[in-house]
């Protein structure tokens, strides 16, 4: 007998979206369950609009009930020390590896206009450094119950950089081809910074914004937070909303990083 199809997948779990609603929010309407999408990890629908139900396509029982569990107390904890609203869990069945949550408002940074994005982006970069802050703070102990840790040698991530600019080198602008090619070609920085707890995935994919305002109105996807150097979210605001944003960011956080993000790395993080 073949795998169920895609489609039935997800008429499947809209089936069980809608009855998992129904058994833990009894007092909400439900009035339509829809498909939302597929990635590798997870599959999800929404109800009426503003409720995502989200289930784990691990195969192995016991392992998504952990990972469902570890994610919302993940989740409630970071809400309890975020300066910014992050998704918070409305409530999970642990045996289907659900995870459901209403969705906060705005829109993805990187949806919007560039031009608009690249006008406010000191801004937020300024907000998110405040978060940035609150988020270095957090006692590692704790937190390493909740998350993995993410330090991978210099030279594995060198090497990963080189074999992935081999691939798309024709497509860097010659202008920038120097740069990083100078940046791959020498050792690997031999400082050490202190590990945080980071989001660990700070890309303009998950900040949302406020189109009218242009204020930052959440961070979303917490699945790759992680013990880590904090460096790196520094680093993909600088790769996303550029240099003088980066500068802000750092200077917003307590104390002040003076050279967070060191430059011998910037080449990895910048964009043409």
């Amino acid at each position: 007998m073949g795998s169920p199809s895609r489609g039935s997948l997800s008429r499947d779990r809209a089936t069980d979206a809608r009855r998992a609603t129904a058994a833990h929010l009894p007092g909400y309407r439900i009035d339509s369950v829809v498909p939302l999408g597929e990635g590798e990890d997870n599959i999800a629908c929404v109800v009426n609009g503003e409720l995502i139900v989200r289930f784990s396509k691990d195969p192995d029982p016991a392992r998504r009930a952990a990972q469902v569990n570890n994610e919302a107390r993940l989740l409630a904890a970071v809400a309890g020390f975020s300066p910014l609203p992050v998704p918070e869990p409305s409530f999970t069945v642990a045996e289907q590896g659900c995870l459901a949550y209403f969705t906060l408002p705005g829109l993805p940074l990187i949806d919007l206009p560039v031009s608009q994005r690249s006008a406010h982006a000191r801004s937020i970069a300024a907000t998110l450094g405040e978060l940035l802050t609150a988020l270095h703070r957090v006692p590692v102990g704790p937190m390493a119950e909740l998350v993995d840790t993410d330090d991978q040698p210099k030279a594995l991530w060198l090497r990963e950089a080189a074999e992935t600019y081999a691939a798309i080198a024709e497509t860097v602008p010659m202008a920038h081809r120097p740069a990083v090619e100078a940046f791959l070609d020498a050792p690997p920085p031999t400082d050490r910074y202190a590990l945080a707890f980071s989001h660990n995935d700070l890309g303009i994919e998950h900040v949302l914004i406020d189109p009218a305002t242009w204020t930052v109105t959440g961070v979303i996807d917490w699945s790759d937070a992680a013990i880590a150097d904090p460096a790196h979210d520094f680093g993909l605001l600088y790769r996303d909303l550029g240099p003088a944003a980066l500068s802000l960011a750092c200077a917003t956080t307590e104390p002040p990083h003076r050279l967070l993000l060191r430059p011998s790395a910037r080449p990895l993080y910048a964009q043409p």
